[in-house]
């Protein structure tokens, strides 16, 4: 079963969607810096502003309506107070004298007015400024209670008759406000829009490439594959048309040799005819006899040769077939048959024909040398596998993979009734790897041989092209 994202459309999207993702959170974390920032400066430069109008008034009112001036500019959360000292008694700014720049600036901007400006946050759990009435003390320390960061600011401004205008000041920053259902539909519709469209591009890059992937698949196979088309971005093009050139020359260069071999084995059957005519003319019998041997034993090995290369040019078509009727109707067909033992079946796409000839070849070196043949069959997600066994001497250790070498027999006799070719099983072997599959010998410990040819399970190719698309 594919695991979630295994492929590169699945694991690009994801990349991207992260990166997407990443991106936005910074932004926001950002945004709600700047926002806090904005939310200060805004609310210090409204304090500072008041206190300079008040410093005006101040300077230009008659002694006795300063008090008044006063009451009237003070307010729960702004308080406002002459002294002779200054409540703030340093100079340096936390703001990098913004504050004072604003205040300087509405006060005419003069630089020989003393202005100082203390701007810090508060720690929770801080008592409420002095002088609020009871209720609004109350409200202040709910504020304060909650997630609200609390802004305090310290002015004192120098008046023209040497006293000092005290400022103090206590804002909360407003919280961000997070309108959940607008965040939750523009993440919906930004993921559709994102992946949709990712969706469509990398589509038109690993398409290309399943189909490459496929046809190299089926060409290994000995399937005949026609040109893929060219399409998508130029480097999967680039690939596509090296593929296809690829596949051009290893088709022409099999079908060569292929004909090489069958037009050798062919054009030495006329020789041997001759040579058989000869050896029957000769007077002495065994001297014959020995002649005509070596010509059949010849004859015999060249139309193996001749069959082995029509089975390596085979044009056959792969069929689906079910593999329980399939080797009931091989058992059916042979002479001498064989036990079949199946529980259950499958589906297998094949040569019926080709795996035919190699099963037969199989079964009949069982049956020849092992006494008999059982065949069996087990599968699993990905391949299936078929038995043959036998009760017969089984193959020494050091030859179980020599075996498979053309005209190699075990058989030391020559003789063609025990003997063979020594084809049976290179034939089979190259049939069953043409499949993607392989064929492989092991010596039974109850004594006997043991073939095992293992297939590939799988789809046909549209059924593949609609289970990737």
């Amino acid at each position: 079963m594919p695991r979630p994202f295994d492929n590169l459309r699945g694991q690009l999207v994801l990349l991207i969607v992260a990166a997407l993702a990443v991106a936005q959170t910074i932004s926001l974390w950002l945004f709600v810096d700047e926002r806090g920032l904005a939310v200060r400066a805004a609310l210090g430069f409204e304090a500072a502003g008041r206190a300079a109008n008040v410093a005006l008034l101040l300077e230009e009112a008659p002694e006795s309506l300063q008090q008044a001036i006063l009451r009237a500019a003070n307010s729960p959360l702004v308080r406002f107070d002459l002294s002779d000292i200054p409540a703030v008694d340093h100079e340096s700014h936390a703001d990098d004298g913004a504050v004072e720049a604003r205040v300087r600036g509405l006060l005419g901007g003069a630089n020989d007015r003393e202005i100082r400006v203390e701007l810090h946050e508060v720690e929770q759990g801080i008592p409420p400024m002095p002088h609020l009435a009871p209720e609004m003390a109350e409200m202040h320390l709910a504020m304060m209670r909650g997630e609200l960061s609390a802004i305090e600011m310290q002015l004192s401004i120098a008046l023209a008759d040497g006293q000092w205008l005290n400022v103090g000041t206590r804002f909360e920053r407003p919280p961000l406000q997070w309108p959940w259902a607008s965040i939750v539909s523009f993440g919906i519709t930004a993921a559709i829009i994102l992946v949709s469209a990712c969706w469509f591009l990398l589509t038109r890059l690993t398409g290309p490439l399943l189909r490459v992937s496929r046809a190299a698949d089926r060409l290994g196979k000995g399937e005949a594959v026609d040109p893929l088309p060219l399409i998508g971005p130029s480097e999967v093009r680039g690939l596509t048309q090296a593929f296809n050139r690829m596949q051009a020359r290893l088709t022409r260069f099999v079908a060569d040799r292929t004909r090489l071999l069958a037009a050798l084995g062919h054009d030495l059957r006329s020789p041997l005819t001759a040579m058989r005519v000869r050896a029957e003319m000769v007077d002495e019998d065994e001297t014959r006899e020995s002649l005509v041997a070596s010509i059949e034993e010849m004859q015999e090995m060249v139309d193996a040769t001749l069959a082995f290369a029509r089975g390596m040019a085979s044009s056959e078509v792969y069929e689906t077939v079910d593999l329980k009727t399939y080797l009931k109707q091989l058992q059916a067909d042979m002479i001498d048959g064989f036990t079949l033992d199946t529980a259950n079946s499958i589906s297998v796409r094949l040569r019926p024909q080709s795996v035919r000839r190699a099963l037969r070849n199989i079964i009949e070196n069982a049956q020849r040398y092992g006494g008999g043949a059982e065949v069996t069959f087990v599968h699993d997600a990905e391949y299936v596998q078929i038995r043959v066994s036998d009760n017969g001497p089984g193959v020494p250790e050091a030859e179980l993979e020599q075996v498979f070498e053309p005209f190699f027999r075990l058989e030391k006799s020559r003789s063609r009734e025990t003997g063979g070719t020594g084809l049976g099983l290179s034939i089979a072997r190259t049939i069953v790897r043409a499949h993607g599959g392989d064929v492989a010998l092991t010596n039974r410990t109850e004594g006997g041989l043991l073939v095992t040819v293992t297939l590939p399970l799988e789809t046909e190719p549209d059924q593949q092209e609609r289970n990737t698309s």
